[in-house]
């Protein structure tokens, strides 16, 4: 079977690119290194924005993988690395909030949703 990479292309116009390309896309730390991979891209649905990330870290060959909402503001995309890059640190990331199991985050819950902005910092308009 071969890959029509003509296909993988149209996902990209100028600045926009397919969510499905985002997702398993590598996410870099602030010194460059590997900290995980993006799983999954939260969009507002009354506004259409993206409001959040959920970048895989930790586990072994995706077993195990917890999951952490990243605000979609805290990260810049690095045609360098071919991946994003966001100031957050791996030990930041180990106390950042996190889920294991989706059951376990209420995305409809504001709440949560400022947890995870407080912790990194974001203020909303």
């Amino acid at each position: 079977m071969t890959l029509d990479t003509s296909m993988l292309d149209q996902r990209e116009y100028g600045n926009l690119i397919g969510s499905d390309k985002v997702e398993g896309t590598a996410v870099y730390g602030a010194d460059d290194s590997k900290i995980g991979t993006i799983e999954r891209v939260m969009i507002d649905k009354l506004s259409g924005r993206v409001s959040y990330v959920v970048l895989a870290f930790g586990g072994f060959l995706g077993l195990g993988n917890d999951h952490y909402p990243l605000p979609w503001q805290s990260l810049k995309y690095d045609t360098r690395l071919g991946g994003y890059v966001t100031g957050v640190t791996e030990e930041q990331l180990r106390g950042a909030p996190k889920y294991s199991d989706e059951r376990e985050w209420d995305w409809g819950d504001l709440a949560t949703g400022r947890k995870v902005d407080d912790y990194y910092g974001i203020k909303l308009a």
